[in-house]
């Protein structure tokens, strides 16, 4: 990608990040107030996005959709105009929980196509590689309460239909607390795993340059993000709780499991002399 329109992108991304900052506070405090700038940001970021589209498509006189990274943007972009169409016809907020963090990420992912030289050191490296790892750690920890809860709402919810309840039925707490603790520790978990897998990627992109996305790893990785995503999207959009929503955290527990399997190989590099 050109110079010029990989700076524009990034100030778009900047801007798609308070949409992702809008999301994080959704999920974790359910305040709205701040979805009028996330949306003003949102739409600023699209004009960017676009300006950086044209300028890489006049410069090399051609659509920019040659490889992976301006297809990414190009698929970011038309995400973007998608959801101010409907929101402005139909004023879906609810459905940016899941546009504005998705947008953001291929944006930002979309400007790893040039690498920022200037951070390419082995301390900057190193940094972002311990951030991705505590992140990610905290992140399971935040799903690993999900599932454990998830389990015992699905256990609580057969002995209930089975009327002769066992003993240590009598023990757990009750479906509403079980609820409210699969929704609170899935969005501290969304937000603790977004955050890893962008200082996953800025450290990628660094260590590996442009083979980064072409990683096996890289590509769990964000499809365990994208169901976490989808799992957080129909929880807030469709208003999946009870049996749906533990059964969706199940599934997104395993994926995680074949994600941290996949990446075991980032232990040497870690602890590495």
């Amino acid at each position: 990608m050109a110079e010029l329109s990989v700076i524009w992108l990034r100030v778009a991304a900047a801007l798609y990040s308070i949409g992702l900052l809008h999301a994080i506070l959704m999920l974790v405090r359910r305040r709205e107030q701040l979805f009028r700038v996330a949306l003003a940001a949102f739409t600023l970021g699209s004009v960017f996005h676009f300006v950086s589209i044209m300028e890489e498509g006049m410069l090399n006189n051609r659509c920019p959709i040659s490889n992976f990274y301006e297809t990414l943007s190009m698929c970011a972009f038309l995400v973007a105009i998608a959801y101010l169409g409907v929101h402005w016809r139909y004023k879906v907020e609810s459905l940016s929980v899941f546009i504005f963090p998705l947008v953001f990420v291929m944006a930002l992912v979309a400007t790893f196509g040039n690498p920022v030289t200037a951070l390419d050191s082995p301390i900057i490296k190193s940094v972002w590689l311990v951030t991705h790892v505590v992140l990610v750690l905290l992140g399971y920890a935040a799903l690993a309460f999900t599932g454990v809860a998830s389990l015992l709402y699905l256990f609580q919810e057969r002995e209930l239909k089975s009327k002769k309840p066992s003993r240590f039925y009598q023990r757990l707490p009750a479906l509403g607390t079980l609820d409210e603790l699969i929704s609170k520790s899935m969005g501290f978990g969304f937000v603790l795993i977004t955050l890893g897998v962008i200082a996953a990627s800025t450290w990628a992109s660094m260590s590996l340059q442009a083979d980064w996305i072409r990683q096996p790893q890289i590509a769990i990785s964000f499809f365990t993000w994208g169901t976490y995503l989808a799992m957080v999207c129909l929880r807030v959009t469709a208003g999946w709780r009870g049996r749906k929503a533990a059964i969706m955290s199940v599934t997104v527990i395993g994926f995680a499991v074949l994600t941290w399997a996949a990446h075991a190989g980032l232990q040497p590099l870690l602890f590495k002399q």
